[in-house]
């Protein structure tokens, strides 16, 4: 059975990386074995110039795996295949209790939009996204037909993910 998936979404600099991390260390101490997908919106490189594995992908590698006794990496090159969605790279994972997923706006997964007070005004997500289902913002959020979290909350943020998602991990 494949893991319980919840979204943390919102625009640039909205804080969704602090979030995702709080949350997951706040899941870990509540014994849950964490996954988390970050969705980037540009070209990205965990290898550098110079690294043997850069030197294997440079050449022309299609995935390079590179392993230590600490972790292990795999990096694979679309070449021209577009952009897998989301739910092909989630069955990619390993067995876990819950996939924490940061980005992915578009997604239909359950979510929580992000909101700063100096973020984009206006443009907030949720009136047109069915799929996110509370809100966390550093400001009070003035008519809100959803559930509203302040940013540091991350005990009740994490309850409501819980709840939403029938996890036992409730505090």
């Amino acid at each position: 059975m494949a893991p319980p998936v919840f979204g943390i979404t919102g625009w640039k600099n909205s804080g969704k990386t602090t979030l995702v991390a709080r949350l997951v260390s706040e899941f870990s101490e509540r014994g849950l074995i964490v996954s988390t997908v970050k969705h980037a919106h540009h070209a990205f490189d965990i290898d550098h110039p110079g690294t043997d594995s850069f030197r294997h992908r440079e050449a022309g590698a299609r995935e390079v795996l590179l392993v230590s006794d600490h972790r292990w990496a795999l990096m694979h090159e679309l070449g021209e295949e577009a952009e897998p969605p989301v739910e092909e790279m989630l069955s990619r994972l390993s067995p876990c209790d819950l996939i924490l997923i940061e980005g992915y706006k578009k997604a239909s997964h359950p979510k929580l939009e992000v909101r700063r007070r100096d973020g984009r005004p206006g443009q907030a997500l949720s009136d047109s996204d069915p799929s996110i289902l509370a809100i966390a913002a550093d400001y009070p959020v003035a008519n809100a037909e959803l559930p509203v979290f302040d940013l540091d909350e991350i005990a009740k943020i994490a309850d409501f993910i819980a709840g939403h998602l029938s996890l036992d991990a409730a505090k």
